[in-house]
């Protein structure tokens, strides 16, 4: 009884040492570029002038084993940075934007061991009824799926869906399936504003049909599976 009371005991200290390395992860690491709350101040200049995604529903969007080996070894996922505005510039020829690379942050690494205690809390963050579950069906993929993504709803104006691609206005689609829940990618695609009044991705009033062949398709951009 003794043994199995001293292992209890040090479980509860080894899992308050874990959620207090992770809170102070995230306090010196994270907050000042992203919000782990749900902002009082919900303003367009808010918005305008935060450093990087808000993450207080993380958990409903992000897969977290690509979270754990992102956050060890970050990629530019948004090619014209959080804020596409403060990094275009006009091209040479005044037909093309292009982008100050300069100016876009790097985020910065973290060990292995961070990297799964900041995992686990940024995992822990969701709200209810932001996303529903399920909401994807997982249907078989649909030939039509491709056209209705980069033609018939212009998906690819913004973001780009292979590597090397030209879209800079968005974040990349083409680790898509690794990094996002399909039941967050449905949720966000058919109502942006739900979670952030003052994104400029457009509510484009699509049918469930064509929310859950978009859903489908955005599933199977990967990289994990081309390595």
């Amino acid at each position: 009884m003794k043994a199995t009371r001293l292992l209890s005991a040090l479980t509860v200290l080894i899992a308050s040492a874990l959620n207090a390395q992770a809170a102070d992860l995230l306090s010196q690491q994270c907050v000042s570029c992203h919000a782990i709350s749900k902002p009082a101040d919900t303003s367009l200049e808010r918005m305008l002038g935060r450093g990087g995604p808000d993450l207080y529903y993380a958990g409903n969007k992000f897969n977290k084993a690509w979270l754990q080996a992102w956050l060890q070894n970050p990629t530019v996922l948004r090619p014209g940075g959080v804020m596409y505005a403060k990094t275009v510039k006009a091209g040479a020829d005044r037909t093309v934007d292009t982008i100050d690379a300069s100016k876009v942050p790097a985020h910065p690494k973290l060990s292995a061991a961070d990297a799964a205690v900041a995992a686990d809390l940024l995992m822990a963050l969701k709200v209810d009824g932001l996303v529903t579950p399920g909401a994807f069906k997982n249907e078989p993929p649909n030939s039509m799926a491709p056209m209705l993504f980069s033609k018939l709803r212009g998906c690819t104006s913004c973001h780009t869906a292979k590597q090397g691609g030209s879209a800079t206005s968005g974040p990349e689609l083409y680790s898509a399936g690794d990094r996002l829940q399909p039941d967050f990618v449905y949720a966000f695609t058919k109502d942006p504003q739900k979670f952030d009044a003052h994104t400029w991705m457009p509510t484009l009033g699509l049918t469930d049909s064509d929310l859950q062949k978009i859903t489908g398709h955005i599933a199977t951009l990967k990289t994990s599976e081309k390595k």
